[in-house]
């Protein structure tokens, strides 16, 4: 099917505006460092706790990991 030069505007038109969009979100997070972003994100998690006292007990020698 062929697509006339006005349907091919408005498609790039589209594409340019979702790119400036993607590139505006990815200098966003840019601001802050990676850590940062993900501080929180397992807070009140039990299996993660649960992780890091058995991880702290592997390190202290406790448990055989």
């Amino acid at each position: 099917m062929a697509r006339t030069s006005h349907d091919l505007e408005i498609r790039l038109a589209r594409i340019e505006k979702e790119l400036a969009e993607l590139k505006a979100a990815l200098t966003s997070n840019k601001a802050r460092p990676w850590y940062q972003q993900i501080v929180g994100d397992f807070a009140g998690d039990k299996a993660f706790a649960e992780i890091t006292r058995l991880g702290r007990l592997i390190r202290r020698g406790k448990l055989k990991g």
